[in-house]
């Protein structure tokens, strides 16, 4: 068989059909061929914008690492697609485990609190974040807008684009389960 001059630009899957066991996996041109296509699945996929770019690079390295052991079972884009997807769960758990807020370059101010009161707060903040997730969108908006940004409430029926009786009706709602959560924490910890 005669080689073909176009043979060094065949795509990996017709490499992978037209020779399955004599030509190992080139982790560059898996890159080349499908990154465009990772990047796209691991964002449908919900990982953060912020860590699209690290998620992609972490499915190309765990195709150069594994190349080699690439059982030709089925196509190369549905094995990289099956990394992707792994990858992206990872990336998920880890995001909704840690609720970390991507921050610029800016120098951190000086806290004049305690350790103690600092722990204090960041308990509150989790306690309030978890209580938060327990709501609809629609409460957890109106409580968010008003009882924690400061907005009126006609800016708040306005943004939400719902009659001000609503938004009064989706506050009142909101505060009941909030203020039942907030105590039944209190009870909690009251026993520990």
């Amino acid at each position: 068989m005669q080689s073909s001059p176009l043979a060094p630009f065949i795509s990996v899957e017709d490499a992978v059909e037209q020779h399955p066991s004599t030509i190992p996996l080139d982790p560059e041109a898996i890159f080349r061929e499908h990154a465009p296509y990772v990047h796209r699945v691991i964002r449908q996929l919900g990982v953060a914008p912020g860590d699209v770019d690290d998620a992609l690079q972490d499915v190309f390295v765990i195709v150069h690492r594994k190349a080699a052991d690439f059982e030709q079972r089925g196509s190369v884009r549905a094995w990289v697609h099956g990394i992707a997807i792994r990858v992206a769960a990872r990336y998920r758990r880890r995001r909704t485990a840690s609720r970390e807020v991507a921050s610029g370059d800016e120098r951190e101010a000086i806290d004049p609190r305690t350790p103690a009161e600092d722990l204090s707060d960041q308990d509150a903040r989790r306690v309030l974040a978890t209580i938060l997730d327990r709501l609809d969108d629609e409460k957890r908006t109106v409580f968010v807008l008003y009882e924690l940004e400061g907005l009126t409430m006609q800016e708040v029926a306005q943004a939400m684009d719902t009659p001000l009786q609503t938004a009064f009706y989706r506050l009142h709602s909101a505060r009941e389960l909030v203020y039942a959560a907030v105590r039944r924490h209190q009870v909690r910890e009251n026993f520990k």
